[in-house]
C-alpha cells in the first residue's frame, strides 16, 4: 500500500468529556490511501442506534460522504452502542469524514428522539493498519461483531444483515459506497467463485473470538505484549509500537517518521511566525490583491478565490481548526470546509506554496 508523504495531525472531531481527566491523547495519523480501523462508541455505553430508522439515517450519511470525500469503505457494522469501520482515506483527510459524519448524524438522532447533548463517548478511535497483513483480518472481525452480539444466529443471517457490510460482500445488498470488489478481488477473479471463499474465510473466524491484536499497539500488541515480542524477535535490536498503529516495526516506524514530517513542518512554519495574518499576506502576493482585500466578503471571483487559498493554508498548513477560521471570517463551518477543498484545488492550478 503506498503510504504517502503527507501525513496530517488531525483536529479532534468531539470534545473530550471524560471526567477522569486522562493524559493527554496523541495526534491522529492520515494521509491518502492509508488504511484505518475506525470505532465509534455511545457515551456511558448508551445506544447510538435505537432503531431502524437511526441506522438507515446514517448509512445514508456514508452513502453521501464516502464517495464525496473519495473514502473507501471495504467493512462496517453497526451495534447497538458502538460501530466498526475499515476505511481507506481518500483525498480529504479522514476527520473531515468523520467530523461531517458525526456532526450531522447527533443532530437528526437528538432531534427524531427528542434529546439534547453529546451522544458519542469522546472521539472516535482510529487506528492506523498494515493492509498486507490485517486487511482480510480486519474484514472478517468487523463483519463477525453482529454474531458474536447476537444480533444474528449464523453466517446465513449474517448474509441478509442489512446492517453489516458482509450483506453487500455477499450481494445480498447494494452498496454503491462499499467498495466489495477490493476485498473479493482477495479471494479470486470470478466473483461467483469469490463470494464462496470469502464466507468460508469468514466462517472459519467464528471459533477465534475476539482478537486482541487487531486493536492498535504495532507489532507488540499482535504479538501478545511486550514479553512474546521479545521471545520472538531474539537478537533483534529495534521494536517499534503504537497504539495507534496496527503493523509490524518497520510499518509502525515509517508511519510515525512520515506523521512527524508533517507536524515538524506546521511548527516550523510557526515558529517563523506564520499565522492567520501572515498567511493572508502570502495569499495577496501570490494572487496580486490588497491583504485587506483576502479578508473581505463578496462573491467576486478574485475575493471567493482569496479566501479559498487562505483557508486551505490555514487549514492544512498551520492545523488551524475550521471552527477558528468560521469565527475569524464569519462563515460558516461548512463554508470553511468548501474553501479549503476550493483552495487545495487553487494551489495545484497556480502551483503556489505558502513558504516561498
Amino acid at each position: 500500500m503506498a503510504m504517502g508523504t503527507l501525513f496530517n495531525n488531525l483536529v479532534d472531531t468531539i470534545p473530550n468529556w471524560n471526567q477522569n481527566h486522562e493524559m493527554p491523547r496523541k495526534a491522529r495519523l492520515d494521509a491518502p490511501g492509508v488504511l484505518h480501523h475506525v470505532i465509534i462508541r455511545g457515551i456511558e455505553r448508551r445506544e447510538i442506534f435505537r432503531n431502524d430508522k437511526d441506522r438507515e439515517d446514517f448509512i445514508e450519511r456514508l452513502e453521501i460522504l464516502c464517495p464525496e470525500t473519495k473514502t473507501r469503505c471495504y467493512a462496517w457494522a453497526f451495534m447497538p452502542n458502538h460501530a466498526h469501520f475499515l476505511f481507506r482515506s481518500g483525498t480529504e483527510p479522514l476527520s473531515r469524514l468523520m467530523r461531517r459524519l458525526l456532526t450531522g448524524y447527533v443532530i437528526g438522532f437528538n432531534r427524531r428522539h427528542g434529546r439534547s447533548g453529546q451522544l458519542f463517548q469522546n472521539r472516535y478511535k482510529s487506528i492506523v493498519c498494515q493492509e498486507k497483513t490485517y486487511l482480510l483480518e480486519l474484514v472478517r472481525y468487523i463483519h463477525l461483531n453482529p454474531v458474536r452480539a447476537g444480533l444474528v444466529k449464523t453466517i446465513d443471517e449474517l448474509k441478509s444483515y442489512k446492517f453489516s457490510g458482509h450483506s453487500a460482500l455477499m450481494g445480498k445488498e447494494k452498496r454503491e459506497w462499499q467498495d466489495t470488489d477490493y476485498v473479493l478481488s482477495y479471494f479470486g477473479k470470478r466473483q461467483s467463485e469469490a463470494r464462496k471463499k470469502h464466507e468460508s474465510f469468514v466462517k472459519e473466524g467464528i471459533t477465534q473470538g475476539r482478537k486482541e491484536k487487531l486493536t492498535g499497539g504495532g507489532l507488540i500488541r499482535s504479538l501478545g505484549g511486550w514479553t512474546a515480542a521479545r521471545e520472538t524477535l531474539k537478537g533483534s535490536t529495534h521494536i517499534m509500537s503504537d497504539e495507534r498503529i496496527l503493523g509490524d516495526s518497520e510499518f509502525v516506524d515509517s508511519v510515525i517518521s512520515q506523521s512527524g514530517e508533517h507536524y515538524e513542518r506546521k511548527h516550523r512554519l510557526k515558529r517563523q511566525g506564520y499565522d492567520l495574518d501572515r498567511v493572508a499576506h502570502r495569499v495577496s502576493e501570490v494572487l496580486g490583491i490588497k491583504p485587506e482585500d483576502v479578508f473581505s466578503k463578496g462573491r467576486q471571483n478574485r475575493k471567493v478565490t482569496a479566501r479559498s487559498l487562505l483557508c486551505f493554508w490555514a487549514a492544512r498548513e498551520l492545523g488551524m481548526s475550521h471552527t477558528s477560521l468560521a469565527k475569524r471570517l464569519e462563515m460558516s463551518l461548512a463554508g470553511v470546509g468548501f474553501s479549503v477543498q476550493r483552495g487545495e484545488t487553487i494551489a495545484k492550478i497556480g502551483n503556489y506554496s505558502l513558504d516561498t
